[in-house]
């Protein structure tokens, strides 16, 4: 059952879609900005004073669920790896005697990012241990396969649609209306026709934690996946194969609940080089004014 009965009440009251908005590029909030300045001006006053609490994790009376919705209201925005999966053993492999009909998965995971380029190397999460595996940890496991999409603006509801709770033996290709499209290369799943941007992709390692509060019992796992191969939609690529144009990938990431964010404008900001943007005499200035006015560390009180 939805935690959100009345959502489309809310939603209704709400402006519509802004078709309108295209990526752009924006100066930063302060172009004048010169090292040792700290923040920038957009912090309010009270905001800049206001008092910080901590938080134990374990702390007695705080339920786990606290720490979930904590953590995806924090770390944000979040990108999505939008995971289409196969059942059945690795290809050569034999299937045994149960000849099940092989099933094509697709689902969207938000505690997802790149870790490496050489190898390109994604780090998925997913909530559950190897014992008590959904669908996406059970295919990976068996077979070592997947393919990796990246979730554009047009199609944010058919991706969404695939993290509908459905029985098995239903697809959420067919929930969602979007295209498997199998021309992958080096893997046997799919990869949907409207994604922008897709990876085929094999299992480097799969790591299992165990939970703090129940030790003992395995509480979740990290998927590494190796891409063997990348798949550009033609008119998002430079000549040089190497840059995805922000304005037509479009990408869609995740906040917290039920939120999903858009990208729509940005800002560039040069990585400084020491010996020009800042030098020794400068730095040494800067050490002496932090030491001087106590900003150099700041002190719990």
């Amino acid at each position: 059952m939805s935690r959100h009965p009345d959502f489309k009440t809310v939603e209704a009251s709400r402006p519509d879609w802004d078709a309108s908005s295209t990526f752009r590029y924006t100066k930063t909030v302060d172009p004048d900005w010169t090292p040792g300045s700290g923040a920038n001006h957009l912090d309010s006053a009270s905001g800049a004073s206001a008092k910080h609490v901590v938080i134990d994790p374990y702390e007695p009376g705080r339920p786990l669920t606290s720490n979930y919705k904590l953590l995806i209201s924090a770390i944000t925005p979040r990108p999505i790896g939008f995971v289409s999966t196969r059942s059945g053993p690795r290809k050569g492999e034999d299937v045994g005697s149960a000849g099940e009909e092989e099933t094509f998965n697709l689902a969207p995971f938000s505690y997802f990012t790149i870790v490496s380029s050489e190898p390109p190397i994604f780090a998925l999460g997913v909530a559950t241990p190897l014992s008590k595996p959904k669908d996406t940890l059970r295919h990976l496991a068996a077979n070592g396969e997947c393919t990796v999409n990246i979730i554009s603006e047009h199609f944010i509801e058919a991706a969404n649609a695939t993290s509908v709770d459905a029985p098995a033996g239903c697809s959420e290709w067919t929930i969602s209306g979007l295209t498997p499209v199998h021309d992958t290369e080096t893997v046997s799943t799919p990869r949907a026709r409207e994604a922008v941007f897709a990876a085929e992709c094999r299992v480097e390692s799969i790591r299992e934690f165990e939970s703090r509060a129940l030790p003992g019992v395995k509480s979740a796992c990290v998927v590494l996946l190796e891409a063997t191969r990348f798949w550009v939609r033609e008119d998002a690529l430079n000549a040089e194969r190497n840059v995805i144009d922000p304005a037509i990938l479009r990408p869609i990431s995740r906040l917290g609940g039920i939120t999903y964010g858009r990208t729509t404008e940005a800002v560039e900001l040069p990585r400084p080089v020491f010996e020009r943007d800042v030098g020794a005499a400068e730095y040494e200035r800067l050490k002496n004014k932090s030491k001087t006015t106590g900003t150099e560390t700041e002190t719990a009180k």
